[in-house]
């Protein structure tokens, strides 16, 4: 009965080494180049198998750790995981790579990949835009860290229209405060229009929304000047006509104060207005 227990373990513990050898030869034989692996993962990419993709870059990382071509394919893991709505994992990656390797030839697409996670996750103007903030600040670390990349007109044209929706949130706030009558609420956030976003789409409504708001409190010159401004650079806007017409029924006219701080914010930024 011994005997035959020994014998018993003896195969048991063959069969184990036996398939030991098995899993290994298995896994020496999965082992590919890692150009080979890089490139699967690209035409896969290219064919839009994303998942098939990422798991090729993944081991061309696990296998040539090493290696160039695993600094790539890091890069295109994090770009396959922003295609694949995975932004925090992209962010990660993007600037894990972006910190070990800040002079490599791809480390402008992968701060590049940060600032497109960001951008992609902008909320409705309604919302925080705490994501806003974060795609401008890493698209200009873009700008400054490298300048004259392939991303850069891009990257540019991405702020443009993060800068209008920071815009456009102080333009909802400002106008929730005006609809009740908190003057002094409203006042600065049409403000910070003109003064931080004067290129955006809203310093035009927010010019006549100050215009509406000094005439409601009181202080025509202001209100004035606001309206002047806004029919120099927009004479043909119907916020022009509405604020035109608001100060006649104070039997006012539009007409610049030059000293006022609507003068000096946008003196540089939209046209001089002219006399007045």
């Amino acid at each position: 009965m011994v005997v035959a227990v020994a014998i018993a373990a003896g195969t048991v513990a063959g069969c184990a080494r036996d398939n030991d050898s098995v899993d290994l030869q298995s896994y020496v034989d999965t082992i590919e180049p890692a150009d080979v692996l890089y490139n699967q993962g690209l035409a896969n990419l290219n064919a839009g198998d994303l998942r098939e993709a990422q798991r090729k870059f993944n081991a061309v990382d696990r296998q040539h750790p090493y290696s160039e071509f695993a600094r790539k394919a890091n890069v295109m893991a994090a770009y396959t995981s922003y295609k694949l709505g995975r932004f925090d994992e992209a962010i990660s990656a993007s600037r894990r790579f972006v910190e070990l390797y800040p002079t490599h030839e791809d480390a402008s697409y992968a701060q590049y990949i940060i600032g497109l996670s960001y951008f992609s996750q902008m909320p409705e103007v309604t919302r925080d835009q705490r994501d806003t903030r974060l795609a401008i600040q890493n698209f200009n670390r873009l700008l400054e860290g490298y300048p004259g990349s392939i991303y850069e007109e891009d990257a540019k044209a991405k702020i443009r229209a993060a800068r209008d929706q920071l815009a456009g949130k102080e333009m909802q706030v400002g106008r929730y405060y005006l609809e009740r009558r908190e003057y002094a609420a409203a006042l600065p956030r049409f403000r910070l229009v003109v003064e931080d976003y004067p290129t955006t789409r809203h310093v035009e409504e927010a010019l006549a929304r100050l215009t509406e708001t000094y005439f409601a409190m009181g202080l025509a010159s202001e209100a004035q000047t606001a309206a002047a401004i806004l029919g120099h650079n927009f004479p043909d806007s119907q916020w022009y006509a509405d604020s035109y017409a608001l100060l006649a029924t104070g039997g006012l006219q539009p007409r610049q104060n030059a000293g006022s701080w609507i003068s000096r914010a946008t003196q540089n930024v939209l046209n001089r207005p002219a006399g007045g």
